[in-house]
């Protein structure tokens, strides 16, 4: 058995996102990023492939995006309210990681356990951006979805998808925690 960290496992159970739009300046830069990359990077993965990899939407980068998001949701006859939440999902960002699902060929490792692993990676990112002291949070919204948003907007190949992209930030406000599962209800013991 190893050494427990008690520490860390208090952090576990008690670990909030904080909605993005509650997130502001300043936010970390690059000498204070590397070190949450990197330990996202060292989320399980299968084979060594490094099905994911890491795009830095810095604050250009995502108003650049919010304007593409007005574009796309025109050209998929989006609702307007839809169109207007994940245009501020951007524009109120000042920065965002998105992890990218780059799948591998591979004759060992199926593709679902590389998608298994580019979610392990947001997860791990979120949880790393938040032991750091910063605010983060973890979502996607359509635009992550529509294949020409992400090729045009994020130079996605057209193997690749966005997983999630992770807000992280200054928080401004602290939400009070939510219903959390009944363990007892969702779990189930086996002893043979």
């Amino acid at each position: 058995m190893s050494q427990p960290n008690p520490k860390a496992l208090e952090f576990l159970l008690t670990r909030r996102s904080r909605p993005a739009k509650t997130l502001a300046p300043p936010v970390p830069d690059r000498d204070a990023l590397l070190p949450i990359l990197t330990a996202a990077a060292r989320s399980p993965d299968h084979g060594k492939l490094e099905p994911w990899r890491f795009i830095v939407l810095e604050r250009k980068a995502l108003l650049r995006l919010s304007e593409l998001v007005e574009t796309s949701g025109k050209r998929l006859d989006r609702d307007q309210n839809d169109i207007a939440k994940a245009k501020l999902a951007f524009s109120s960002s000042h920065l965002a990681v998105a992890v990218i699902e780059s799948p591998k060929t591979s004759d060992k490792i199926p593709a679902i356990e590389q998608t298994y692993s580019a979610g392990a990676v947001c997860l791990a990112l979120l949880n790393a951006s938040l032991a750091s002291g910063w605010g983060a949070n973890w979502i996607t919204g359509w635009p992550a979805h529509d294949r020409e948003f992400v090729e045009t907007g994020l130079g996605l190949s057209s193997v690749e998808r966005v997983s999630g992209i992770v807000h992280i930030g200054t928080e401004t406000a602290c939400p009070q925690d939510r219903p959390r599962p009944e363990i007892e209800s969702i779990t189930e013991w086996m002893s043979r």
